[in-house]
């Protein structure tokens, strides 16, 4: 994690978080950060041991969900030669690598219960004791773990034990996802483009077309931050005309014409093209002007086909199933400009 933390945004909710997080991080005690995946929970983690007084110290970090449960144990405490078939040396956990500095425990839901009940002795007594050793070693770890999950509603469930649950809780860091930051699309996507072009060498930066930030702020964003960042950077990098504002966007780099066909599916339903799947009823309330919103949608179309074919019009009206001429009488109807 040995990195420049960068934090953009402006949103309430997010500084909040990152304000939270600030007052923490002189504490000796367990920090619990829980967000969606893309949310920043590695940053956090950086965060609160680069403000500590560990920050010279080793910040040691371990995904709970990359390796297999029967090697969690040793990994986190370590073991002794010939503790199991294969160790044919000693060999040090990540607490003892983390000794008077901060463990990052990543994706901290996956653990085993065996896995759990040997962390919170560690945590609570600062003890550990390495596999096929019977000897415990005193350490100085500050933990930080992070999760996707409802920890409360496993501990409730039985598939998380609560007292570790209650340890680790001293403070409790909860990001929001990118679709509740109010206004931190489009810096955060002005800042991944300007990088990515320069990245490219590109002599300025254009922007985006209009169509193209209204598409960035309408999408739910369901990997967050990480999600916004592979988007823009491949829209930037599949431009070819750095004079002009990037005029296309790709949400799902698998779409395809060639795209392999789904399984079948036993229901009838889904196994419909979307495009003959009903949408719901909730987005036509607002609609008092049929004609009027029937041109806004087709303008709508119109602009992302020729942003996405690079203005060529024979391109666009092939791909929309239009004659030549037939796209150019649309173009002129809605007064659509290049520079759009």
């Amino acid at each position: 994690m040995e990195r420049a933390t960068q934090f953009i945004g402006q949103s309430s909710a997010f500084l909040d978080a990152v304000e939270r997080a600030s007052r923490a991080a002189p504490m000796r005690r367990p920090v619990l950060v829980i967000g969606e995946r893309g949310t920043g929970k590695e940053l956090i983690a950086e965060r609160l041991h680069r403000l500590s007084d560990r920050w010279e110290e080793p910040l040691v970090t371990m995904n709970c969900a990359a390796l297999p449960e029967t090697l969690i144990e040793a990994e986190l405490f370590g073991h002794e030669a010939g503790a199991f078939t294969g160790a044919t040396k000693a060999r040090e956990g990540r607490f003892e690598e983390a000794d008077r500095g901060t463990l990052f425990l990543d994706e901290l839901g996956t653990l085993s219960m065996g896995a759990q009940e040997r962390l919170l002795r560690a945590v609570e007594y600062g003890e550990v004791t390495r596999i096929g050793s019977s000897r415990p070693m005193r350490v100085d770890v500050r933990i930080v773990a992070a999760s996707n999950e409802d920890l409360p509603a496993r501990a409730d469930a039985g598939t998380f034990r609560p007292d570790l649950l209650d340890r680790l809780s001293f403070e409790v860091i909860t990001l929001p996802p990118l679709r509740e930051r109010e206004g931190d699309v489009p810096v955060l996507a002005d800042y991944f483009g300007r990088r990515m072009a320069a990245e490219l060498g590109w002599e300025e930066w254009p922007g985006y077309a209009a169509h193209v930030g209204e598409a960035l702020e309408d999408y739910p964003w369901p990997g967050n931050v990480r999600e916004l960042r592979n988007v823009v950077e491949r829209a930037v990098y599949r431009w070819d005309d750095w004079t002009s504002p990037i005029g296309d966007v790709v949400f799902d780099p698998f779409q395809s014409p060639w795209k392999p066909a789904p399984m079948p599916s036993a229901n009838p339903a889904a196994a419909q093209p979307a495009s003959l799947v009903a949408p719901s009823p909730d987005r036509f309330d607002d609609i008092a002007d049929l004609r009027a919103a029937v041109d806004e949608h087709e303008r709508a179309i119109l602009v992302h086909a020729l942003g996405r074919n690079r203005w060529n019009q024979r391109q666009t009206a092939q791909a929309l199933g239009l004659s030549y001429d037939q796209l150019r009488h649309c173009i002129r109807k809605h007064g659509i400009d290049k520079q759009e």
